[in-house]
């Protein structure tokens, strides 16, 4: 699934955080972990909170951490 519906939600400092990452797939970004994400510059708790919302649309769920 593509990115973009999440891109298209996002403010320009958290796409650009997120497109930064070279992840082009919802999927590839699930595979990351909710404290890699909270690392980028640009994610807040706001962005965060969108992200995981939209993951959990299409059934997806950000990684476990370590």
């Amino acid at each position: 699934m593509k990115i973009q519906p999440l891109l298209d939600k996002l403010a320009s400092p958290a796409r650009r955080a997120i497109l930064s990452t070279g992840v082009t797939t919802l999927e590839g970004l699930s595979r990351m972990s909710r404290d890699e994400i909270a690392a980028l510059h640009g994610i807040g708790k706001n962005a965060l909170q969108l992200i995981e919302a939209t993951l959990e649309e299409y059934g997806l769920f950000l990684a476990k951490g370590d």
